[in-house]
């Protein structure tokens, strides 16, 4: 199940309804495989962190995000939310949400991220970053 921060709705629908809609899953006899929907990405990445490093605490006007935990470790930071995914925890960011993540394990570790909604790198407005970006 994915954890959705917050209902924002875009139109008649929510991004994240938009996106679990297109989400398949099939059993097979090795056990089971999720494809997500490719259409609405704009970008998918595996971000690695570094123990004891933390992104910026940011937002984006342009996409929603929708990560995968695939290490422990993390602290993530949405909205007025703080916890400490699982691994495999499925967690969507809606657009305009404040967040960021920190590893806090002894090892690096990665998040899955799928961009729902076209979008750059440029659109990150950065509101408290610890290596001086803007």
């Amino acid at each position: 199940m994915i954890r959705e921060i917050f209902t924002m709705t875009y139109g008649k629908k929510t991004d994240i309804e938009h996106f679990q809609k297109e989400i398949t899953e099939e059993i097979r006899p090795w056990g089971k495989f999720r494809s997500f929907p490719l259409a609405q990405a704009g970008s998918i990445k595996i971000i690695t962190v570094k123990s004891g490093e933390v992104l910026s605490l940011q937002y984006h006007t342009k996409r929603s995000e929708f990560w995968v935990i695939l290490d422990e470790g993390f602290e993530i930071t949405a909205g007025d939310r703080v916890w400490q995914p699982k691994m495999n925890e499925e967690v969507f960011i809606p657009r305009k949400t404040p967040h960021r993540v920190r590893c806090i394990g002894q090892k690096s570790a990665r998040i899955l991220e799928i961009w729902i909604g076209k979008s750059e790198e440029s659109d990150i407005i950065r509101l408290d970053d610890k290596y001086g970006r803007k």
